[in-house]
C-alpha cells in the first residue's frame, strides 16, 4: 500500500533485477513503497498531475500503467520488441515509447491506453525526449548513430540527425532550443540546435556516457558515465565540463528534482541511488535499494492527491 502526503515529490526507480519499481521519498531519502511490474522494467515516466506511472518492460514487450489512487498496475499495454525509453507529452495526452529491437516508436493514447501509431525510426532506438511545447519528439538510435525527430502532430519523422557513435540518452533544455545526446562509444555529448536540427557542439565527458538530464533553469547538464562511475557536469552556456562527481558502480539513469536542488543517479551494479547536491556537486546520500536489484531508470515527479 502506498501511503503518501498529498502532492509529495517522489523518485521512482526501475529495478531490472527483481521486476519492481521502488518509490523514494525525496524528503527522507528512504524507500517508502515497492511495486511489482513485468519482466525487466527499464524506464519510467509520470503523467502531468501525477495520477499515473508508466513503466517499460523490456523483456515482455509491454508497458505497465500504475494508478496511484488504486495503488496497483491497472493496465498492461503491448508495444514493440524491447521497449526501452518512454516520455510523456507536456499535455499528458500521449506517451512515446522506443522499441529497441523493432526499430520503431509506439505512440500511446493515454486516455484509452492504446497504441494509436507505430513510427519507424533508426536502428535500435533507445532514448526519447519531448520538447517543452510538445511539438517534437527526439529519439536516439544506437545502431545507426542518429537522432530521429518526430512531429507529434503527424507522428512522422521530419529530420534525421547524424550524431556520435552509439547514442543513448537525450534531454532537451527548458527553453526547447537545444537537445543533448550522449554517445557511449566515443565518450561525448552531441549538442543539437532544435531550430535547425544540426549538431552545434561536441563535448568530451567520461567513459561510456549514458543518461543525461538538464537542470530546470537550463544552466547545467548532468551526464552519467557508466564506464568511469561518475557524473559529468556541463555548463550549458559554454558547453564545457566544469565538474566530475564520483558515484556508484555503473551509473545509468539520472533525474533532477523540480527545484533543481538535487540529482538522483541509479548505480546499476551497486544496487544504490546516489543523491547529488547540485549547489555543491557532492554526493550527500546513498540509498540502498536491494542487493541484485540492478536499478536503471529514474524519474522524479509530484504524485496526485490520494
Amino acid at each position: 500500500m502506498i501511503t503518501l502526503p498529498a502532492y509529495n515529490i517522489v523518485t521512482l526507480i526501475t529495478n531490472t533485477g527483481n521486476n519492481t519499481i521502488s518509490m523514494i521519498n525525496t524528503e527522507t531519502n528512504t524507500v517508502i513503497a515497492t511495486i511489482c511490474v513485468e519482466n525487466l522494467p527499464y524506464k519510467v515516466a509520470i503523467t502531468p498531475g501525477g495520477r499515473f506511472i508508466y513503466v517499460t518492460n523490456y523483456s515482455d514487450d509491454t508497458i505497465s500503467m500504475i494508478d496511484i489512487i488504486a495503488n496497483i498496475v491497472t493496465t498492461t499495454i503491448r508495444v514493440g520488441s524491447a521497449p526501452s525509453g518512454i516520455a510523456i507529452t507536456p499535455s499528458g495526452t500521449r506517451a512515446y515509447v522506443t522499441n529497441k529491437d523493432s526499430n520503431t516508436v509506439s505512440v500511446i493514447d493515454i486516455a484509452t491506453n492504446t497504441v494509436i501509431k507505430t513510427v519507424p525510426v533508426g536502428t535500435n532506438p533507445i532514448g526519447v525526449a519531448i520538447t517543452p511545447d510538445g511539438t517534437c519528439t527526439y529519439v536516439t538510435n544506437m545502431g545507426s548513430n542518429t537522432v530521429s525527430v518526430i512531429n507529434t502532430a503527424t507522428n512522422t519523422v521530419i529530420a534525421t540527425i547524424q550524431v556520435g557513435d552509439n547514442p543513448s540518452g537525450i534531454a532537451i533544455t527548458p527553453d526547447g532550443k537545444r537537445a543533448y545526446a550522449t554517445n557511449q562509444r566515443i565518450d561525448t555529448v552531441s549538442v543539437i540546435n532544435t531550430a535547425t536540427n544540426m549538431v552545434t557542439a561536441t563535448i568530451f565527458v567520461g567513459y561510456k556516457p549514458s543518461g543525461v538530464v538538464i537542470s530546470p533553469d537550463g544552466t547545467h547538464a548532468y551526464v552519467t558515465n557508466t564506464g568511469s562511475n561518475s557524473v559529468s557536469v556541463i555548463n550549458t552556456a559554454t558547453n564545457t565540463v566544469t565538474t566530475t562527481i564520483l558515484v556508484g558502480d555503473n551509473p545509468s539513469g539520472i533525474a533532477i528534482t523540480p527545484d533543481g536542488a538535487f540529482a538522483y543517479v541509479t548505480n546499476e551494479f551497486s544496487g544504490t541511488v546516489s543523491v547529488i547536491n547540485t549547489a555543491t556537486n557532492t554526493v550527500v546520500a546513498t540509498i540502498l535499494i536491494e542487493h541484485n536489484s540492478f536499478p536503471i531508470g529514474v524519474e522524479i515527479g509530484v504524485l496526485c492527491k490520494r
